[in-house]
């Protein structure tokens, strides 16, 4: 069976962080572990508080794991703090991990903001940097690209931007950089650039409100399948096919913006 280690905020109304992280990885038949950075206060209307686990114990946790069930992809999420970054950019870097997906995570879907302005800076210089593909919306792709984004031949230039280091941080991105186009256009057309490489993925809206945790499930479900043996464009057109599924469901869950139905795709047994 195949493994992957979710480091990110714990969502405690079970639609974001490693909760939605495990739930995608169990959606696709695989063995999901985690390294808890933050516990967060939420819901479908907002991020109430959050409360911080010690870098040291972060990287305690991310050791546990690598000492004992080495997993096959890392996805990497909510990081609120310059030390808990540091710590498990050091951890992945000596235990040489493989198949890193970084979820760049600065704004919940509800709008409350999720990275202190401290740790911009160590999450832009430390941690992407050594991501096999990073996962920013649109509004994330400005932020590290110092660029306003309002059509997707704006995406283009701000994935060249950010590859080539001539963006907010000033360090290369040797890794695939994926741009959810979600909030641009009446569609759902994604962008990857790796490689010097433009590749499209299209896609229709999906015509749900309920989007908490989409960020979470997406790169969860690319790190499930580079774990599998995909390559990247392959791993990300199943992890977009996947959550288009998720919004189909039609779950609907809370007051605000709900969660996804995570295990749509399989068969539960009453």
């Amino acid at each position: 069976m195949k493994k992957v280690l979710t480091i990110a905020g714990s969502d405690s109304s079970g639609g974001a962080g490693i909760q939605a992280d495990l739930k995608t990885i169990a959606a696709h038949k695989m063995y999901g572990m985690s390294a808890v950075t933050s516990l967060t206060a939420q819901n479908t209307t907002g991020v109430y508080g959050v409360f911080d686990a010690p870098a040291d114990f972060v990287a305690s946790e991310i050791d546990c794991v690598f000492s004992d069930i080495r997993p096959d992809a890392v996805k990497i999420g909510m990081v609120s703090s310059a030390e808990i970054i540091e710590a498990i950019a050091g951890r992945l870097t000596e235990l040489k991990a493989e198949n890193i997906v970084a979820d760049p995570v600065m704004v919940s879907t509800s709008g409350s903001r999720l990275l202190r302005d401290d740790a911009a800076d160590t999450l832009m210089n430390r941690l992407l940097p050594l991501a096999d593909v990073i996962t920013p919306n649109l509004r994330e792709a400005e932020v590290l690209a110092d660029m306003k984004i309002i059509s997707e031949d704006d995406m283009v230039r701000a994935a060249e931007k950010i590859a080539s280091g001539n963006g907010t941080a000033g360090v290369p991105i040797n890794g695939g950089i994926l741009i959810k186009g979600g909030h641009l256009a009446d569609n759902a057309n994604d962008l990857l650039f790796a490689g010097g490489r433009v590749r499209w993925l299209k896609g229709e809206r999906v015509n749900n409100p309920n989007t908490h945790g989409t960020g979470c499930t997406l790169s969860s479900a690319i790190a499930c399948g580079l774990a599998a043996g995909r390559d990247l464009f392959d791993a990300v057109a199943a992890a977009k096919e996947y959550i288009t599924g998720a919004l189909e469901a039609g779950l609907d869950l809370g007051t605000g913006s709900g969660p996804l139905d995570h295990l749509y795709c399989l068969e539960i047994k009453k």
